[in-house]
């Protein structure tokens, strides 16, 4: 997703998997595939480094199982204390928001 109307059309009416860290919004789209869309915060992530690193992450973690998600707009939200956590920890906690997102998707 690259556009802020595509942002705010997700934040709109989210279907969200949180943790106290990372919180997944999503939508249903019309378009028959997943879409990602990252936001992480310089006031959350000091260090642009860290910053890229959560991204990288989150996009390999996504790309890995859009093949088993909804088709749907998903709009990922760096928190506070995100960066603390390790790589391993990063992409547990994803795989597991997505699980969650699936399973609250209607068609999934």
């Amino acid at each position: 997703m690259l556009t802020p109307s595509h942002f705010t059309f997700v934040f709109q009416q989210p279907q969200r998997a949180g943790t106290p860290q990372i919180t997944i919004l999503g939508r249903l789209n019309t378009l028959g595939h997943p879409r990602i869309g990252l936001t992480v915060a310089k006031k959350h992530v000091k260090r642009a480094h860290e910053r890229n690193r959560i991204k990288r992450l989150t996009r390999e973690s996504f790309r890995l199982h859009q093949h088993s998600l909804p088709a749907m707009d998903f709009v990922v939200i760096a928190k506070k204390g995100v960066s603390e956590l390790d790589n391993r920890a990063l992409t547990e906690a994803l795989e597991k928001l997505w699980r969650r997102h699936c399973r609250l998707a209607p068609a999934c």
